[in-house]
């Protein structure tokens, strides 16, 4: 992977604060926000902060240490937006539309309402 790919990553651009982003969590090594294109309410990425193109490409540490961050993300979803479980997704090659290595947590509900504005359900997690 040339600079120039790593420069026009967005999640790279999220990382290093070019890009504003729904912040809920982040330590050295990763950054959790809320995804502005959500499938669900709630639907949070898990991104790392150095730029891994896929799965065959990040170490185990850092992609332990991601497992590790989603079991807290998900008590924290759990806890402010009510879910009924979690569905974990990690798209590698041709679905994978952000060639930086990504995890989806996507929230399940037993009565799925409307989809909420982002804003909404970042300030129903941090309220």
């Amino acid at each position: 992977m040339d600079m120039g790919d790593i420069m026009d990553c967005i999640f790279c651009k999220i990382v290093n604060e070019k890009i504003p982003s729904y912040t809920l969590y982040e330590d050295e090594i990763v950054k959790v926000f809320l995804d502005v294109n959500p499938d669900v309410n709630g639907h949070t990425l898990i991104v790392p902060k150095k730029h891994y193109q896929d799965l065959f490409d990040i170490d185990n540490d850092t992609l332990m240490h991601i497992m590790d961050i989603s079991r807290k993300i998900n008590q924290l979803l759990s806890d402010k937006l009510n879910t009924d479980g979690l569905t974990l997704v990690q798209n590698n090659g041709l679905k994978q539309e952000v060639k930086h290595f990504h995890l989806h947590l996507k929230p399940q509900y037993k009565n799925e309402g409307n989809l909420l504005p982002v804003e909404e359900i970042y300030k129903k997690i941090n309220g």
